[in-house]
């Protein structure tokens, strides 16, 4: 009964998110994680492991690290031609001109805890958020101010044992809320299945679980490697919206699947992941704008949604402990975005399109108990071009680009 309450005045105290990085998702989880890139399903190093791959936790011992970020989104979009004079049925032309969105600066927090016990064994939990915001103050379909608001808190209660010395596997059942809002397209009212359910609803929330496994091991006395999954969260329907997204308001978060290998060579440290983030079997992000648009009404199982594709991350990171003191990290991560030229026309509202991340990264022993580490990181501008799919001889472009920097505490009871 406890998270019920918890949970939504966590996401009611942080300023609305737009934090997709990967997607819609974080390049990684916690700060340590973060200034490596997000690189670490082979070698955890803080309890807020639960998030990346459950089986590390039983490796960081007893700690507890809890921190924030703040994060700078800057995102927006251009229409470049005019309507045609005489428009053709089936057509819709945006106002020419460029347009920002507001609320460029954001606060992250994230928690994590973990106990070893006398089996081997270690049970923790781990809490990290994820979400998307757009707000733009003009008329960008016609129908008044336009954006999507979508936050989403995970926790993450995890137990992980060790099978030998080699071996360790975790498992984390997956607590999910989100919170839900869109705005500025009640004008498309008459292709949607409930068009009083569609737009301008205010906020809704909803309620998800799913499932994480991993496994961590060591191949040799160097090099570890590391693999997790986590099944997709069902989330409960959110009604308010049941005449936008598809099935009725579902909005699913989908499965993904990291693999990853770990040089750990004295004070030279290298880790190296490859994720897999399962876009398209989520309807109201995998359907097609079109022809789903002139095949299904909105809100209906065939309905249009983002039509995003599945993504695949390469992540690198790098740790130099300088001394027994002091770690330096750096990281860099690509993901090709997982929006096509064809579906530009909704995705305005949700310009996820970032690829390359750059991050450095800091820890210092500020005591045998306590250590401060530290995270910057800059995210390169995505831009996507395209034609209007609705309005022939129109140009859409939209773009994002992002800096970040974030503090963390890392207090360890066996120190």
């Amino acid at each position: 009964m406890w998270l019920r309450i918890v949970i939504p005045l966590m996401c009611f105290f942080v300023v609305p998110e737009s934090y997709a990085t990967n997607g819609l998702s974080s390049h990684g989880y916690g700060i340590v994680n973060k200034g490596m890139g997000g690189a670490g399903v082979a070698w955890s190093q803080d309890s807020l492991a639960g998030a990346t791959n459950p089986a590390g936790m039983n490796s960081v011992g007893n700690k507890l690290d809890f921190g924030t970020e703040i994060f700078s989104s800057h995102r927006g979009y251009t229409v470049t031609g005019g309507a045609v004079q005489s428009p053709g049925e089936g057509t819709f032309y945006l106002s020419e001109g460029s347009q920002r969105s507001k609320n460029l600066n954001f606060i992250i927090p994230s928690f994590g805890y973990n106990k070893m016990l006398e089996s081997g064994s270690s049970l923790g939990v781990s809490v990290y958020m994820s979400g998307n915001n757009t707000d733009y103050s003009s008329n960008t379909y016609s129908g008044g101010d336009a954006g999507i608001d979508l936050s989403q808190i995970f926790v993450v209660p995890t137990y992980s044992w060790r099978l030998n010395e080699n071996h360790a596997f975790g498992v984390s059942p997956t607590l999910a809320y989100q919170t839900f809002e869109f705005s500025g397209v009640s004008q498309f009212s008459g292709l949607s299945s409930n068009g009083d359910k569609m737009s301008d609803r205010g906020p809704d929330q909803s309620w998800g679980y799913g499932l994480a496994v991993g496994w961590q091991g060591s191949l040799s006395k160097s090099i570890h490697a590391g693999a997790s999954y986590r099944s997709e969260i069902r989330m409960g329907k959110l009604s308010k919206y049941s005449g936008l997204l598809a099935e009725q308001g579902g909005r699913d978060i989908p499965a993904n699947l990291i693999v990853g290998i770990a040089w750990r060579g004295g004070s030279h440290n290298v880790v190296f992941d490859i994720q897999r983030i399962a876009y398209s079997d989520v309807k109201s992000t995998g359907n097609r704008f079109l022809p789903n648009l002139k095949a299904s009404r909105l809100g209906d199982d065939g309905g249009a949604g983002f039509g995003w594709k599945d993504m695949t991350i390469y992540k690198l990171g790098y740790q130099w402990d300088v001394r027994p003191t002091t770690s330096l990290r750096a990281g860099l991560n690509y993901g090709e975005h997982f929006v096509r030229d064809s579906e530009i026309f909704l995705n305005l509202m949700s310009p996820a399109i970032t690829e390359w991340h750059y991050t450095l990264g800091i820890s210092e022993q500020l005591s045998p108990r306590w250590k401060i580490n530290g995270v910057l990181y800059f995210v390169e501008k995505g831009v996507l071009k395209a034609p209007n799919p609705l309005g022939p001889g129109q140009t859409l472009m939209i773009h994002m680009y992002q800096y970040a920097a974030g503090l963390s505490f890392t207090y360890n009871f066996d120190g």
